[in-house]
């Protein structure tokens, strides 16, 4: 592997997981209405379930949705599903206090459950595995790299969202400014899911 392709692959990593999807407005959206140590297991669980993710669909994992095309459509809805509830659950909370103690943050296990009915996800995880792994070289070391690779910059990328969310925690301390946010954030999520859903509608 090149200098020149590990760089490439480095700036993939960063910029699929610094730019907007499911991942990153639930961070945000937790970081503002529970900070950032409360954040961390949701982070946490996001980058390393990713990881986890990668590292199956590089040593064949996404070849069993080839055999059962079937299980790849039912992902796909309750991806689509598990989204809009969690979008229905953001704008539910808009009218709660953040302090609120039965208003918990998404824990280290949903974040990593997520990455698999999380669409953007099957996108990056699989198009990374295409365009960075090659079977004429060492596939396994190349995958294990690819894995690593965006394990260390998932952190900082997905983090810049946590901390992005705590900063504005301090200007949406009033419960109308906090209202205002949560059904923004639900309504980007919702948005989010639209291509899939497009896609599922022209496919059937």
């Amino acid at each position: 592997m090149t200098i020149e392709h590990v760089v490439a692959m480095i700036l993939f990593a960063i910029s699929s997981s610094v730019t907007p999807g499911p991942n990153n407005i639930l961070v945000m959206t937790s970081g503002v209405n529970f900070g950032t140590r409360k954040s961390l297991p949701l982070l946490s669980g996001i980058c390393v379930g990713f990881t986890v993710m990668l590292l199956l669909v590089g040593v064949g994992f996404g070849q069993i949705f080839s055999v059962y095309p079937v299980l790849h459509v039912v992902i796909k809805y309750l991806g689509v599903l598990y989204l809009l509830y969690l979008a229905w659950l953001i704008a539910k909370s808009s009218g709660l206090s953040v302090n609120q103690e039965s208003s918990k943050p998404l824990t280290f296990m949903k974040g990593a459950l997520f990455q698999w009915i999380n669409g953007k996800a099957w996108v990056v995880a699989t198009s990374a595995v295409a365009v960075f792994t090659s079977v004429s070289g060492d596939y396994f070391i190349q995958n294990a790299l690819l894995a690593l690779t965006f394990l260390i910059l998932s952190f900082p990328c997905v983090g810049i969202w946590l901390l992005f969310g705590a900063f504005l925690k301090r200007f949406l301390s009033t419960p109308q400014n906090m209202k205002m946010f949560n059904f923004i954030m639900a309504f980007l999520l919702v948005l989010s899911v639209v291509p899939i859903i497009l896609e599922i509608i022209k496919t059937y």
